[in-house]
């Protein structure tokens, strides 16, 4: 029995149809409240996002560089929870089909009950769920770690692993594969990593879905640079410090959406 069609491969078969990459926004969700997280997804959405990353806030984020880190802060401190964040998604599918994708740790994953995260996730309105620091390992021999079929399980293949272990990775992959195109923590860098083309070939020739690149994208020249070596490019911490910057304004969404919209058309400017 095949899983049922999501959104998020609803978007990647459409872009796919249309010869198009994809452009992935993360966002920590509750920066700066849950209410202003809505109105940042739409303007990601409007500025042409095909994927919006949710990041759920948490005391620990270990894979998380500091501007995100401190997004998760001011996320927590402002109230926000995973409880909360799953009703805040409920509010904005009132209003968008935009595909998301949780990011997430498996410690609050836990606290809020590992099985009924996932299917109140799938309730809210989520598309699917990327749990940074559960081994791909764990899911294939557990199959309690994957309760619903309605979430893709997004996985994270980083540019240390070996050729045998990327294709152990890449066959099971779900929604799309995320590379992680340099070692640390999540930032924006002044240059893109190498061997992006090669890692990415690999990582396509062991699987049918996508391959989007991120971990330190910032700009348009870069976003099309990567994008073009890839299925699509993930743009993160380059946004979140843009609303760190703008959270107490009236205007923060429209900054954020002025600020995406050149990088998403550098983006589908390729063929």
């Amino acid at each position: 029995m095949s899983a049922p069609t999501n959104r998020l491969d609803a978007r990647f078969a459409q872009l796919r149809s249309q010869k198009k990459k994809a452009f992935v926004a993360y966002v920590c969700a509750g920066d700066p409240t849950l209410d202003a997280t809505i109105d940042i997804v739409l303007a990601l959405e409007r500025a042409g996002a095909d994927v919006v990353e949710l990041g759920v806030p948490f005391s620990d984020p270990l894979a998380d560089g500091v501007v995100n880190q401190l997004a998760a802060d001011r996320a927590l401190k402002a109230g926000a929870s995973t409880p909360k964040v799953l009703e805040m998604i409920k509010k904005l599918r009132t209003q968008s089909q935009v595909p998301l994708v949780l990011f997430t740790y498996l410690n609050p994953v836990y606290t809020y009950g590992y099985e009924r995260f996932h299917i109140d996730a799938a309730a809210a309105g989520a598309d699917g769920v990327l749990v940074l620091d559960l081994p791909p390992d764990e899911v294939a021999q557990n199959v309690e770690l994957k309760p619903t079929p309605e979430l893709r399980h997004i996985q994270l293949i980083a540019p240390t692993s070996p050729p045998e272990r990327i294709t152990s990775i890449a066959k099971s992959a779900e929604g799309f594969v995320y590379y992680v195109s340099r070692l640390g923590v999540t930032g924006a860098q002044v240059e893109i990593a190498t061997g992006i083309a090669e890692q990415v070939a690999l990582i396509q020739a062991a699987t049918n879905v996508p391959v989007c690149v991120g971990f330190g994208v910032s700009n348009p020249a870069q976003a099309a640079e990567i994008a073009s070596k890839a299925d699509g490019v993930v743009v993160g911490s380059a946004i979140v410090k843009l609303i760190e910057q703008n959270g107490s304004s009236p205007d923060c969404a429209a900054k954020v959406e002025a600020f995406v919209k050149p990088l998403v058309d550098a983006v589908k400017a390729l063929a």
